[in-house]
């Protein structure tokens, strides 16, 4: 996992190297998916679901919805 800091203006704009861009196809204006956790920013390009897209294929890739309750259950009761 690469990790770069990238400053924000007073304007709330932010740009991304060319590298970057051209990784996640986002030349020309890409949209992307933000998602405020609290403590941190998630920024996912939005193209093929997106953020949305990244954890409905998650769940699928662990076996469902129903496994992963089960699996939360099985390991932290309190939480389920």
């Amino acid at each position: 996992m690469a990790l770069t800091r990238y400053r924000v203006s007073d304007r709330g704009q932010m740009a991304l190297p060319a590298a970057t861009r051209r990784r996640w196809n986002l030349n020309g204006g890409g949209a992307v998916d933000i998602a405020d956790i609290g403590g941190a920013l998630i920024v996912v390009p939005a193209e093929q679901g997106g953020l949305r897209g990244m954890v409905r294929t998650s769940i699928d890739e662990a076996g469902g919805y129903a496994a992963l309750v089960a699996a939360v259950q099985d390991d932290e009761p309190d939480l389920a």
